[in-house]
């Protein structure tokens, strides 16, 4: 009887450290904002990626910047309809989409999206909704960014050494725009070569 009690306690006491473990990533992790709560479509095929991802590449929408929930949801919506039906795309391209105040799902975590050429199966694509050629974008949109990716190394999505890239580095496209790009280049994991 001893022995059953002691292993119910060692039980208890593994299953709450995990508990308290994700609680712990879960409360580093900014608050994303859902698919449904932006009006997204079904996607009309998921490709899960293996994790963790090696690439990072940041992009930006060339749309109008969006403070409100509700002008968001309408450039989401947007983007999402212009990839699928115009694009012939499976979904919105980005896994995550910035706006001015907050962080959008596009297809989430260790979902491929179709933001990069050849890059696609082993990055994450974060866009930043707006054009970010000639102004930066909020000082919450970076942070929340930054957090974004110190989550995602640590809830193992992302590799701890991943690199960071703009999208100019791969193809020819002015994303994520001059003056992000160029502040792109200061923060953590960022390579100027691929």
């Amino acid at each position: 009887m001893r022995i059953a009690t002691i292993l119910l306690y060692c039980l208890i006491f593994v299953h709450q450290s995990v508990e308290d473990d994700e609680n712990r990533i879960v409360s580093n992790c900014p608050q994303i904002i859902g698919r449904k709560r932006w009006g997204s479509r079904t996607a009309k095929s998921i490709t899960y990626q293996t994790i963790p991802v090696k690439y990072v590449i940041v992009h930006h929408t060339v749309t109008p910047s969006c403070e409100t929930k509700l002008k968001c949801s309408n450039i989401l919506i947007g983007i999402q309809n212009y990839h699928m039906d115009e694009q012939g795309g499976e979904d919105i391209p980005y896994n995550f989409l910035v706006s001015d105040n907050d962080i959008y799902e596009g297809t989430g975590w260790h979902i491929r999206g179709g933001h990069t050429y050849n890059y696609n199966s082993n990055s994450t694509g974060i866009a930043f909704i707006g054009s970010f050629n000639e102004k930066m974008p909020t000082a919450v949109a970076i942070q929340k960014t930054k957090q974004l990716l110190k989550c995602g190394v640590e809830s193992g999505e992302l590799h701890p050494n991943y690199i960071l890239l703009g999208g100019r580095q791969i193809y020819a496209t002015e994303s994520p725009g001059l003056e992000l790009y160029a502040d792109l280049q200061d923060w953590e994991h960022w390579s100027s070569t691929l």
